[in-house]
């Protein structure tokens, strides 16, 4: 057996077997030699329980035999130290993707814990954002270098910036705990957030009269085709079809958020069940994907589900236009909010705005900070806040209240 060198491999023969050579020096390093010609750095050893091992060091051209031979000695000397390089590096091939990770989280936290609407915008962020640039990682090799990256990728939309770090600072907390990762190694630790300007939008008493005018105008004769202007042939809409329908729930949903200031995904998720027509409530969850509680609404709030038609075999007040067995979907509410608002000229009006007008408008009226609090439905951390015995009828007046302002802020002429 010679000692392997550059020289000894360039001068080896390619058979049609598997050929190993081994080192007259350095016991168990070897070559391995394949029909196909690829040449590679091996040692054999035997681990701490006496079993046979193979550890594939490198191609001869990417390293040289005397890093091959390198490599050898510090692979021997942690086999005498007890470990197993081929153990730890099957364990290492098969530990688990940060894709993997992100599965769980989602079907163990996400699915489990998050409103409906948040786990649709923790799958799209993920999707778009992270999965893309650091899914192909070891979970439990990300590194903080590796999210710092990703979070400064996007700052340019703090906002989105700011969530990939927040969904992945909980996903490595679970990794933790799951042992998939080792405890106080969350790679999120110690990066700064961005600063994110706070939006809260509401409608004025114009913007709401014009906003009267277009829903009036879309339940009656329907809204203009916005046309485009190089359209051609078949693309160009026919003399006297320039107008286009909404589908009637996504406009019942826009109006119940309105007049309820409920969030658009606890509307889209209403069960005919958790309709109370004489007590006039609404189980509402206390908070985003918590425990449902009879919550009172106004007449008018009440008025819109009188009008919307029970599906047969449907238990949702919403339900989607092709199948009863689903709610109808926001991207359909979406849809339709985005072609209102442009009617009505409020294109920087999100549909959550319309939240955000009722806790407005609630505000002016001059009750105390709980009445608004229970109308909505916000969580105040303060323990106290625990045993406050919320009273129905201040809660039912002041939605009735809202409801009124809303609906003369809503009427309209006939459109003649």
């Amino acid at each position: 057996m010679p000692k392997i060198t550059k020289r000894m491999i360039d001068a080896l023969q390619i058979d049609a077997s598997r050929r190993i050579y081994w080192d007259s020096e350095l016991k168990g390093f070897g070559l391995i030699v394949l029909p196909s010609g690829v040449r590679s750095f091996i040692l054999q050893y035997r681990n701490k329980d006496g079993r046979q091992r193979r550890l594939t060091l490198g191609r001869y051209g990417v390293i040289t035999p005397d890093q091959g031979r390198k490599a050898a000695q510090l692979a021997l000397a942690r086999v005498l130290d007890g470990e197993d390089p081929v153990t730890e590096r099957r364990t290492a091939r098969a530990a688990p993707l940060l894709d993997d990770l992100l599965d769980r989280y989602l079907a163990e936290h996400v699915d489990v814990h998050n409103a409906t609407r948040t786990r649709a915008d923790v799958r799209a962020t993920l999707t778009r954002h992270v999965r893309p640039r650091l899914g192909a990682l070891k979970a439990a090799a990300v590194t903080r270098e590796d999210v710092s990256k990703l979070h400064h990728a996007l700052q340019d939309t703090p906002r989105t910036a700011n969530f990939c770090l927040a969904i992945l600072s909980k996903a490595f907390n679970l990794a933790a705990d799951w042992g998939m990762r080792p405890k106080g190694s969350n790679p999120c630790e110690g990066i700064r957030r961005y600063d994110e300007n706070s939006r809260e939008r509401f409608i004025n008493a114009d913007e709401l009269s014009r906003l009267g005018q277009v829903l009036h105008e879309v339940e009656t004769i329907g809204l203009p085709w916005r046309l485009r202007q190089n359209a051609k042939g078949k693309h160009r809409a026919k003399e006297g079809n320039q107008r286009v329908r909404v589908n009637p729930g996504a406009l019942a949903a826009i109006r119940l958020a309105l007049f309820t200031g409920a969030r658009i995904s606890e509307i889209l998720e209403l069960r005919w069940e958790h309709v109370d027509f004489e007590a006039c409530t609404l189980a509402l969850p206390e908070r985003k994907g918590g425990k449902r509680r009879r919550h009172p609404v106004s007449a008018a709030a009440m008025e819109i589900i009188y009008g919307i038609s029970r599906i047969e075999g449907s238990p949702w007040v919403l339900s989607a236009p092709k199948d009863a067995t689903a709610h109808l979907s926001i991207f359909l509410v979406e849809k339709a909010w985005r072609r209102i608002r442009a009617c009505a000229g409020l294109d920087d009006v999100r549909i959550h705005d319309l939240r955000h007008t009722v806790g407005t408008y609630a505000s002016q009226s001059g009750v105390n900070a709980f009445a608004v609090r229970d109308l909505l439905r916000h969580t105040n951390t303060l323990m106290t806040n625990r045993y406050v015995q919320r009273d129905a009828e201040p809660i039912r007046a002041l939605s009735e209240e809202i409801g009124q302002r809303i609906a003369e802020g809503l009427a309209t002429k006939p459109i003649e």
